[in-house]
């Protein structure tokens, strides 16, 4: 194992968390699970399996990986973040036992895909994959935006490296648990848009840039659909995604996906972010 602490957010997570403790111990020597108070067997089996098991209250996903990185005794000269519904590909702790000994003391954050499987198939298409993040920070040198949603972990100081190995989010939840899971999304990601049409970003966001980094340009996108027509750019966005970038390779897991996460959840935003503005004005 490696010199590497795994810091994993947990609330009512027994459906995942066992194979995400086991895929994080083969390059992890230390694993510490930040749990919300789960009301279910979660802290039960994090601990059987020999991670440490802190409870904290959760307000959202940035701000408890933030509190983590804050106040946990972490000595450990790096640390992954891995949500409990994720797993260390193979392959991805390959490279990190062949590589993470050996990267210069200049280099604070890596880069690792994010793969997505749904209803059992990996999505390749429409843009969703490899779609790198930095997911390995250097203790010290990091932590997250302090966004409500989509944020990102954000190295302060010194260079990154990618490394091509997949961190695989599987969630084993039914279809009307996630689709649950996005209506609760869609008015914290209006909040979001409204924060992004009327500030700047600050320090410690990623900046938007068109020929940046993956999480840059997904930025820099997201950015210029904000500007878009409410009720239109769910659709320019689905078209995109589904046609042009090729979603529709992915058979029907990619069609359900586009058209839900692609366009029927993104007009469910688009309604929230409507109704934002107009309690605004009043």
């Amino acid at each position: 194992m490696l010199d590497i602490a795994c810091i994993i957010l947990t609330k009512d997570e027994e459906l995942h968390l066992e194979r995400c403790i086991l895929s994080a111990r083969r390059v992890c020597s230390d694993i510490w699970v930040v749990d919300s108070y789960s009301t279910d067997r979660t802290c039960q089996i994090a601990e059987q399996l020999g991670a440490r098991v802190v409870q904290h209250a959760f307000t959202y996903q940035a701000e408890q990986f933030n509190w983590a990185l804050d106040n946990l005794p972490i000595t450990n000269q790096w640390i992954w973040r891995l949500d409990a519904d994720e797993i260390i590909s193979d392959q991805l702790a390959e490279l990190a036992e062949q590589n993470l000994p050996t990267l210069p003391d200049n280099v604070n954050g890596i880069y690792v895909n994010k793969q997505i499987v749904f209803m059992g198939r990996a999505l390749r298409h429409g843009g969703w994959y490899p779609a790198p993040q930095i997911k390995i920070i250097r203790r010290g040198f990091g932590r997250s935006e302090d966004l409500l949603m989509d944020e990102h972990l954000i190295v302060q100081g010194g260079e990154t490296v990618y490394w091509n190995g997949d961190q695989t989010d599987w969630n084993l939840r039914d279809l009307d648990w996630w689709w649950a899971k996005h209506q609760g999304y869609a008015k914290r990601e209006a909040l979001n848009l409204l924060q992004m049409e009327r500030q700047k970003a600050g320090a410690d966001e990623v900046r938007g840039r068109l020929f940046g980094t993956g999480a840059e340009r997904k930025r820099w996108v997201k950015k210029l659909y904000a500007h878009c027509p409410l009720f239109v750019r769910p659709v320019i966005y689905f078209v995109c995604r589904y046609i042009f970038m090729a979603g529709f390779l992915d058979g029907y897991p990619g069609w359900y996906w586009h058209t839900r996460q692609g366009l029927r959840y993104r007009m469910l935003v688009d309604y929230e972010l409507y109704k934002l503005r107009k309690g605004s004005t009043q």
